[in-house]
């Protein structure tokens, strides 16, 4: 038995020149002059395949940042301000490569957030200090 994108190949070379193929499955398109797609699946499957790559890396950038969030959320229970070290944080599983934002106070001093959850890090005392993002900074 073929294979099939022989099988596909070898169809295609049996249409006309002005008739249009599905880009999925190389069927001959019927019907509007505009269509793209021989069905939703083949469009579907067509998409899927060339999102999946860009898809997986922002679903993973996203899963870092939800889970940055949460840790900084458990830590700073009372939504205000807390200190923790940087054990800590790397314990709970903690990214520092990945924020959704700075925020650089007027002494020039730079926060990072996770979407509303911050952190700032304490040279000094080699610990960061936790804090919320209040509504009028956003």
């Amino acid at each position: 038995m073929g294979n099939g994108s022989t099988v596909q190949t070898n169809f295609r070379l049996m249409l006309k020149p002005n008739q249009k193929t599905c880009p999925e499955c190389g069927e001959k398109l019927i019907g509007r002059v505009d269509k793209k797609f021989c069905s939703d699946q083949c469009r579907n499957s067509f998409n899927n395949k060339l999102n999946s790559d860009s898809t997986n890396l922002v679903r993973n950038i996203n899963n870092i940042l939800r889970k940055n969030r949460r840790v900084l959320e458990e830590l700073n229970k009372k939504g205000s301000k807390t200190i923790v070290s940087k054990d800590i944080l790397l314990l709970k599983g903690f990214n520092f490569t990945y924020h959704t934002h700075t925020y650089t106070t007027q002494k020039g001093y730079k926060y990072f957030f996770c979407y509303e959850q911050g952190y700032l890090f304490l040279e000094d005392k080699n610990q960061y200090l936790l804090v919320t993002q209040r509504d009028e900074e956003k």
